[in-house]
């Protein structure tokens, strides 16, 4: 979420130690939609192929961090313009993993509505500043959090699909940040099939940075199954208005990823440069990119001080603006492709991508799971955090932390990451995967250093 560039600042949101008393789960699933689920390199609601025709929703965006979902006299409000746009799929950046959400899951049934959730929060995040932030991020505390989130929302029908992190990697000199995002997609998935859950689309979604996409579309899908992402997600705005597929480059996007081995979706999208008509909603559900793409998400639902909105208060009423009359029309203007969409049923997982000036990943490892974290793969995370401002953050220590580098099936390393004390400091073996990084960070939980922080989560 582009709102959310600055969120460094909002890092009261924290994750709570687990109360030790296992949370009570449902392995039964809630609802009467279909459960979509993955196929070769397309999803499917039950036999029929399904394209996320969806808006990004976070009303308050960076500056008011709150679970939409909790808010049922507007999410009531809201699902009535989600009608008039005839969408399917909503995607909301941060929930309250502490509440139930019955009665919003429910409430987006009834419309036919699905939801793509974003597994972190301000509080809960990898720290990309540098190698060392991210290995003191990557903690127990952070990962409880996110297997909450998981055992929260993983009996609801209308789950559509997880996202692991977003624009984690935004620039072409932080890739160094991958093989850690590439832990939280094995150790998520892990944790579902331990908890026998059904199978929950899990993925990432990555900034379209010219440098490096390709290449984090490869890394992401190479390795064994339960390392690889199920789907792989594009925050695009390469296409604004008047626009073609020649001009923004998207035909030039679906022959290099005709071959990419999981599904491909669109997780933001709506070039605000020009005035937006929303002419590349047909081409996106078009037969031009059906074969490798299965939809996506307009951004954004409410209008926030970036500037995108499809909706805008008006003495003190939330009412469509004009690219919310654009976007109703061109979605209800352009039917899904006819039959499957020509997808392919059988797929072959990537080459991982080597060493290069534009991928800083020098070798196949990925950080181990922190110790602290194995409980919670037999007894459950236990009741999530939540977005309260009175819980201590995730993203500058926990108890425990990856030990060493595996290879991706799992294979010990003799390579080690940054070595954490108990006084918070850490140090970097010379062949540790934090060389380079500065040594003897204290790590400080006061809020001036949290200020001081590179933009920690992406929204």
């Amino acid at each position: 979420m582009k709102a959310f560039a600055l969120a460094a600042a909002l890092l009261g949101a924290a994750v709570a130690s687990p109360t030790g008393t296992v949370k009570s789960v449902t392995r039964r699933q809630d609802g009467s939609l279909p459960i979509v689920t993955t196929k070769g390199n397309a999803f499917f609601a039950g036999q029929e192929r399904f394209y996320l025709r969806g808006v990004a929703y976070q009303p308050g965006g960076a500056a008011d961090v709150a679970d939409p979902l909790l808010n049922t006299e507007q999410l009531k409000h809201d699902i009535e313009l989600f009608k008039q746009l005839s969408i399917n799929t909503i995607r909301i950046y941060s929930v309250d993993n502490s509440k139930p959400h019955d009665e919003a899951m429910k409430m987006l049934e009834d419309a036919g509505i699905y939801l793509a959730l974003d597994v972190n929060t301000p509080g809960f995040s990898l720290n990309r500043q540098d190698k060392e932030s991210l290995h003191l991020s990557y903690n127990e505390r952070y990962l409880q959090s996110v297997f909450a989130t998981i055992d929260e929302f993983q009996k609801y029908n209308n789950l559509l699909l997880m996202i692991s992190g977003n624009e984690i990697i935004n620039e072409k000199n932080n890739t160094i940040a991958a093989p850690y995002i590439k832990a939280v997609i094995r150790d998520m998935k892990n944790y579902i099939a331990e908890h026998e859950y059904r199978p929950i689309p899990v993925g990432y979604a990555a900034a379209d940075v010219a440098e490096n996409v390709d290449l984090q579309l490869k890394y992401f899908d190479c390795g064994p199954d339960h390392q690889r992402g199920d789907f792989f997600a594009l925050n695009d705005y390469s296409w604004c208005d008047p626009s073609s597929m020649q001009i923004s480059g998207w035909d030039k996007k679906v022959e290099r990823y005709k071959d990419y081995g999981a599904p491909i979706i669109m997780a933001e999208y709506g070039c605000n440069t020009n005035k937006r008509e929303w002419q590349e909603v047909k081409a996106l559900f078009s037969t031009q990119m059906s074969s490798v793409y299965s939809g996506g998400m307009a951004y954004e639902f409410t209008t926030e001080a970036n500037g995108y909105g499809l909706v805008e208060e008006k003495n003190g009423e939330i009412v469509p603006n004009e690219d919310f009359e654009r976007l109703a029309k061109a979605y209800k203007d352009q039917p899904d492709p006819e039959g499957d969409g020509g997808y392919r049923s059988q797929v072959t997982a990537s080459e991982c991508p080597s060493n290069s000036d534009d991928w800083e990943v020098k070798d196949l490892l990925i950080p181990s799971m922190p110790k602290g974290a194995n409980a919670y793969m037999s007894k459950g995370a236990g009741t999530g955090p939540g977005l309260s401002k009175d819980v201590e953050p995730s993203q500058y220590g926990g108890e425990t932390y990856s030990e060493e580098d595996i290879t991706m099936d799992g294979e010990k390393s003799d390579k080690s990451p940054a070595s954490v004390s108990s006084d918070g400091q850490s140090s970097t073996p010379n062949n540790s995967p934090g060389e380079g990084a500065a040594s003897g960070l204290t790590v400080s939980l006061s809020m001036g250093l949290m200020s001081l922080a590179a933009a920690v989560y992406m929204l």
